[in-house]
């Protein structure tokens, strides 16, 4: 059985983190130092994979622990470069499970194909000659897409958009909505927008211009909820009453302010990016989607918001919580999120195979409540972080080991030259250097 409990990881060597990572899933630790040398894409797959290749570029892999959600634990994949992502999201996570864990669900795994059509001649008329031939346009859209079609996918719905209207010079865009199943979907939808082109420009009497998924693909969202004892946010002496007050205020502060959203919700993506990159998704794809969605509305806003649980709060069921959850912080997330695990990057990424294996998800929906999970955590970690000590102190001090490394630090000493300039609060290779020259000096004598 899974568990994302691991006490103590971090202390593990790297060899020694495979292995147990290797038994909570049931695989040998084989499968993983196979997939995971050299970054899981050598430089030959590289070459056929992408233009233009002169090496792979390598961004550490690390797991995100502590994750329960909707009642299972899993272990999330985090590939990213900035110290002190996975250590802040996995403590939330830790947080999080003493509330009983993530609650999450997704939306079906539709994405919206756009076929533009401008100088339609009679926008109304176009667009009840579309709709009367749905049925047929759908069929077509399947035919581009058999294999689609053969996995329980396909065309679903089909909808006309007027964007602008003038006499004799009306601008349409029709979507088809597309079960895309367990593919993030952008090739399939580019089919078939490219397949119903001709046949709606000659409904519509206009012409026919872009053919393309739209990245806000909101009807495709995931939601995550959250809910923490206020006793398991205390911390530094301040109670838990007082840590969750705080939080409350930080997201007030992010729905009033679009400056500071945007931090916010960079926060969120601390941790939802990394699972996304692991996976071999398109992160550029899902920034896109989930800063559009923040400004859905005309003002830019976060996608996490927190409060305390009243009489009045409800889950994502809309059941009304209980006496006894009174008083805790709640989380709440929602944005659009398209992710797959099947095709693309997983086809020649060893590395992102062996992410994909290590997470445990079944299907794209649950690697989406899975990253958006993560977010959550991601985001609370920041606001506790901000709203106590300040968001300096934790990262400063992981930040510590990448300066005792460019300071020359190998193996053991970089953990020890860390600690002692992380003490002496200089965290600067110069500190760095003298701190390695004082350690080296000791060990000569």
């Amino acid at each position: 059985m899974i568990t994302s409990r691991i006490p103590g990881f971090y202390k593990l060597s790297l060899e020694e983190r495979r292995q147990v990572a290797a038994e909570a899933l049931g695989i040998a630790p084989s499968e993983l130092d196979a997939a995971l040398a050299g970054g899981g894409l050598d430089p030959a797959r590289a070459d056929k994979t992408v233009e233009n290749v002169i090496g792979t570029y390598a961004l550490p892999l690390a797991l995100g622990l502590n994750v329960k959600m909707n009642g299972r634990d899993y272990l999330a994949p985090m590939a990213v470069e900035e110290p002190s992502v996975v250590a802040a999201a996995s403590a939330a996570a830790r947080s999080v499970r003493d509330g009983g864990g993530f609650t999450a669900v997704a939306d079906a795994p539709i994405m919206l194909a756009q076929i533009e059509l401008d100088r339609v001649p009679d926008a109304h008329a176009a667009g009840r000659a579309i709709m009367a031939q749905e049925r047929r346009l759908r069929a077509l859209a399947d035919a581009s897409v058999p294999g689609l079609v053969s996995r329980g996918g396909g065309a679903r719905h089909v909808e006309v958009r007027l964007l602008d209207g003038t006499a004799g010079a009306a601008w349409l865009v029709v979507h088809v909505h597309l079960d895309c199943r367990d593919a993030m979907g952008a090739n399939l939808v580019n089919t078939v927008a490219e397949a119903l082109g001709p046949e709606l420009e000659a409904l519509s009497g206009g012409r026919c211009g872009l053919r393309i998924l739209s990245n806000l693909c909101d009807t495709r969202r995931v939601r995550a909820l959250c809910r923490v004892p206020a006793a398991a946010l205390a911390m530094e002496g301040r109670s838990g009453e007082e840590v969750r007050d705080g939080i409350v205020r930080a997201s007030r502060f992010a729905e009033r302010d679009p400056y500071r959203a945007a931090t916010h919700n960079k926060g969120i993506m601390n941790g939802i990016d990394p699972v996304v990159i692991a996976t071999g998704n398109d992160w550029r794809a899902v920034e896109a989607g989930a800063h559009a969605w923040a400004a859905r509305g005309g003002h830019y806003a976060p996608l996490a918001t927190w409060s305390v649980v009243n009489a009045e709060t409800r889950d994502l069921s809309g059941v009304l919580a209980s006496p006894a959850q009174f008083g805790w912080l709640q989380g709440r997330i929602e944005l659009p999120l398209a992710l797959g695990i099947v095709g693309g990057t997983l086809r020649v990424h060893e590395g992102a195979k062996a992410a994909l294996a290590l997470s445990g998800v079944a299907s794209a929906q649950e690697l989406a409540m899975l990253a958006a999970s993560v977010g959550l955590a991601s985001n609370l970690a920041a606001l506790r972080a901000l709203a106590t000590v300040g968001i300096q102190r934790g990262h400063m001090a992981l930040h510590a080991r990448s300066v005792a490394i460019a300071a020359g630090a190998e193996t053991d000493e970089v953990e020890r030259v860390a600690a002692r300039i992380s003490e002496l609060g200089a965290v600067t290779v110069e500190a760095a250097k003298a701190a390695l020259t004082e350690l080296r000096g000791e060990a000569a004598e």
